[in-house]
């Protein structure tokens, strides 16, 4: 769990408890073990430690059993124990949804690679959770545009300010995806999914974006509608104090393009170096290339329990990263670590910095270059060297991403919307 400290870090004024006796439903997707978890469980945190109570409503973004009763739904509970809300509702398009005209409306337009309007399509069909009639809501916080039909439910006609967390245009993720993906002709262009997100989005309150490059598109793309950029709160990782070289990275398209660009060009030139690969990601690795997956089966790790534990033990940590759009989490979770990096200039995509500039980041151009720097942290770590306390990746960390920098930016962002 997140936990939301009232001294902040540097000069930063207290947070103060401005939602005191208020109810904030945070709807999100029924997701655990990304990066978008993490964000979730920073806003519940956050809102909290404003003083509210907090509600998390979560949505399963497939058809599927009734809520905790089969399906995804016990491995989603057992992984989010920690999700710190003061209480917690679950919901889902029913398989009987496929009887009226979901095949119609959803299905028939995602074997053409639309996964836009089949999110929405499920969404539409999630029903009201049991017991949440009973609660009093002053403020929705949802999380992807897709999730704004069940937000609509959720309201039951009542004035609700909603405040629309976009974590990245969508459409883009579902371009990418489709590139792995089969799906039959006509196929669901960028440009199409893309109006279904902005129109639903129209419907929110207030938008917050999470880097910079999303902030400044949707800006330009919604002109009209009301938005603020506020970098996600990353429950930090332990201080790095070890020597080992790892990676961390879930299952998603754009994580098995890097890491296959990294087996493939970087690591056949880091003769001597070593790495632990940590995360789902291995799954997806052994589903698209399995002979890829065999040929270095003995770095990856899988999922583990603890990646505290990981991350106290790294003495550097590699990110190299090669495709995908928004700001990365695990980019984030490594920086607070204070550990040597070694990364690809896209690693620190959404961010307003410069990471040539950061002490401890080896910043690779090419896979020749990111194998040189990968052996030096090796020869470092053969070496006994530890990583120091302070670092500059660190600092960055507390002054633009810890939960206490969100927890201030959010406070700041929900006058335009609860005055």
């Amino acid at each position: 769990m997140v936990e939301i400290s009232e001294a902040p870090p540097g000069d930063a004024p207290p947070l103060g408890r401005p939602l005191l006796g208020k109810t904030v439903a945070v709807v999100h997707a029924a997701w655990h073990s990304c990066g978008s978890y993490q964000v979730n469980v920073s806003q519940i945190a956050a809102y909290r430690a404003l003083g509210a109570r907090v509600l998390s409503i979560a949505m399963m973004d497939d058809i599927g059993a009734p809520p905790l009763k089969g399906g995804r739904w016990p491995s989603y509970v057992a992984a989010t124990q920690g999700v710190g809300a003061d209480r917690r509702f679950y919901s889902g398009a029913p398989v009987s949804a496929l009887a009226g005209r979901l095949l119609i409306d959803g299905w028939w337009r995602l074997i053409h690679g639309d996964q836009a309007s089949w999110l929405v399509e499920l969404a539409k069909r999630a029903p009201l959770p049991e017991g949440f009639a009973d609660e009093s809501v002053d403020l929705i916080h949802a999380n992807h545009y897709f999730t704004l039909p069940f937000v609509e439910t959720l309201k039951q006609g009542r004035r609700i300010p909603v405040l629309l967390e976009t974590q990245d245009i969508q459409a883009r993720q579902y371009a990418l995806r489709n590139k792995g993906g089969f799906f039959i002709p006509p196929y669901a262009t960028y440009d199409d999914m893309l109006k279904i997100e902005l129109d639903w989005m129209r419907r929110a309150d207030l938008c917050v974006h999470l880097n910079e490059e999303e902030d400044r598109d949707f800006r330009r793309l919604l002109p009209e509608a009301r938005h603020r950029l506020i970098y996600p709160a990353v429950p930090e990782a332990p201080r790095a104090r070890g020597r080992d070289i790892i990676i961390v990275a879930s299952d998603n398209y754009a994580n098995y393009l890097s890491l296959r660009w990294f087996l493939e060009n970087v690591a056949p030139r880091a003769a001597g170096a070593k790495v632990a690969i940590y995360g789902n990601v291995d799954g997806g690795v052994k589903r698209r290339d399995p002979a890829l997956y065999e040929s270095h089966r003995p770095l990856f790790k899988g999922r583990v329990e603890d990646i505290g534990a990981v991350y106290a033990n790294a003495g550097c940590v590699l990110l190299p990263t090669v495709e995908g759009h928004g700001l990365s989490i695990k980019a984030v979770e490594a920086l607070s670590c204070g550990a040597p990096l070694v990364a690809t200039p896209l690693a620190f995509r959404g961010m307003n910095i410069e990471p040539a500039a950061l002490s401890n980041v080896a910043l690779a151009g090419d896979a020749a270059q990111f194998a040189q720097y990968w052996q030096e942290a090796q020869a470092r770590a053969d070496r006994g060297e530890t990583p120091p306390l302070a670092s500059d990746t660190r600092r960055l960390y507390e002054e633009a991403f810890s939960p206490q920098a969100y927890a201030r930016t959010l406070a700041a962002a929900l006058d335009t919307i609860t005055a």
